[in-house]
């Protein structure tokens, strides 16, 4: 009897304790007086320096390098950043030889995630983020995420047309992101900084992950903007809000291929054989069928030196060929095609006649006119229809011309032999002169 009854007051007890917690499950639970429905979990309580009096044990320090260009910036702002790290008992030091930041604790350090946070300072600031923004890291409710994004495609182009659609035209799409999602975007190179509260931060790096995995961000804005209505109505907060939510299908469009030139528009089909192609004659097979196989080692060099030869010899007539191109005259335009032109040569002869025998019946005109300018018309008619018999008309009289300027040659040449003849030879023709007068007088 008295092994049974602690087992009853056992029983009695846990079971009382079971009806208070609401079960089995919750037999251990015990009533907590600072538990109640009222409490926020999720608020973080403000650390001050009466949590933390002592300060801390060991040093702890961070240091991050930082980009050329940033140097004058850096050296700008460095009084303001050194001022906010004080305040919260962190020391910092910008090392431009080496082109690098550092922050370390100090014995004024009385909370430990300062150095945390400091250490994202620096961090922001490499990446381009101004001062007065990367500052606000600091505070409690603000956190950072610095995204990598340049792992993620390989091809260049692809990567900076996809980076600007996270921009937008005029920064809109970078500006409706950080109003939905309550958080600060920089998109800097290869990375993209963000500031923020956690939840947005999540979001933030799903939808630049998607993006450059060719997900727009259009997509993700609207759905952000649907929650956020969603949000609103007290009604909704228990409900599951997918039925509200786009669902957006993934359409990949087949681009039409390029048709081949080779394949005309009314090729027919081939027409299908059981048997297989024939087989391509081998290189054995083909020095057979050439005799070359028979060849010993010497002709076969001959020949492929010969081959060698023609083939060069080939190359350098075609590159002469086209030097001598350069000195080709153009084509000129050649007369007219008329009717007239394309007759027989023949007629042309008897038309040319003809005019010639009225040029001349013309050229007897009234006094009034001049009979020359008749003839040089008739003349000039006459050559223009037949240049070949005005060519030969004017062979002819470039050979009298030709005979006239002989004869004045011939006499210009003789004058210095007159000229050189002594005064004996002049006194002479003188009286020779003298006595064919008085013979003429005489008689």
């Amino acid at each position: 009897m008295s092994t049974e009854e602690p087992k009853a007051k056992g029983g009695g007890g846990e079971a009382a304790a079971g009806a208070s917690t609401g079960g089995k499950k919750g037999k251990h639970r015990r009533e907590k007086p600072w538990d109640h429905d009222g409490i926020d979990h999720w608020k973080v309580d403000p650390f001050k320096p009466e949590d933390n009096p002592n300060g801390l044990l060991e040093e702890s320090s961070f240091a991050t390098l930082f980009p050329k260009y940033r140097e004058k910036y850096l050296r700008e702002v460095w009084p303001a950043v050194t001022k906010a790290l004080k305040d919260v008992g962190i020391g910092c030091e910008l090392n431009l030889v080496e082109g690098s930041m550092t922050v370390r604790t100090t014995r004024k350090t009385w909370d430990p995630y300062a150095i945390i946070k400091a250490r994202d300072l620096i961090k922001l600031l490499a990446r381009s983020v101004p001062a007065p923004q990367a500052l606000k890291i600091l505070q409690d409710d603000m956190q950072c995420d610095i995204i990598k994004i340049s792992g993620i495609i390989r091809n260049k182009e692809k990567f900076v047309k996809r980076r600007q659609r996270l921009i937008g035209p005029n920064g809109s799409t970078l500006k409706a992101l950080e109003l939905l999602t309550g958080c600060y975007m920089l998109v800097q190179g290869n990375t993209v900084a963000t500031m923020g509260p956690y939840k947005g931060l999540k979001q933030i790096r799903r939808i630049v992950e998607d993006c450059v995995k060719n997900v727009h961000p259009i997509y993700h804005i609207k759905t952000l903007m649907i929650k956020r209505e969603l949000a609103k109505d007290p009604a909704l907060a228990e409900e599951n809000w997918e039925r509200f939510l786009p669902k957006f299908k993934k359409k990949n469009v087949k681009r039409k291929k390029p048709e081949v030139a080779d394949k005309a528009a009314g090729e027919k089909k081939k027409v299908y054989t059981p048997f297989p192609p024939p087989m391509p004659p081998s290189k054995l097979d083909l020095a057979l069928e050439s005799g070359e196989y028979f060849l010993s080692e010497e002709q076969k060099r001959e020949r492929a030196q010969a081959a060698k030869d023609a083939k060069q010899e080939a190359r350098t007539e075609e590159r002469k060929r086209q030097r001598e191109a350069a000195f080709v005259a153009p084509k000129e335009d050649g007369p007219s095609t008329t009717g007239r032109a394309q007759q027989p040569e023949q007629d042309v002869r008897s038309l040319a006649e003809s005019l010639k025998k009225k040029a001349k019946a013309g050229s007897a005109v009234p006094a009034g006119l001049g009979a020359a300018g008749g003839g040089s018309r008739g003349r000039g008619a006459a050559a223009f229809l037949s240049p070949e018999v005005h060519a030969e008309e004017l062979d002819e009289r470039g050979g009298q011309a030709g005979k006239k300027r002989d004869r004045k040659g011939t006499a210009a040449a003789e004058e210095p032999a007159r000229r050189g003849r002594g005064e004996e030879g002049a006194a002479g023709e003188e009286r020779k002169v003298k006595k064919t007068k008085r013979a003429g007088e005489g008689s």
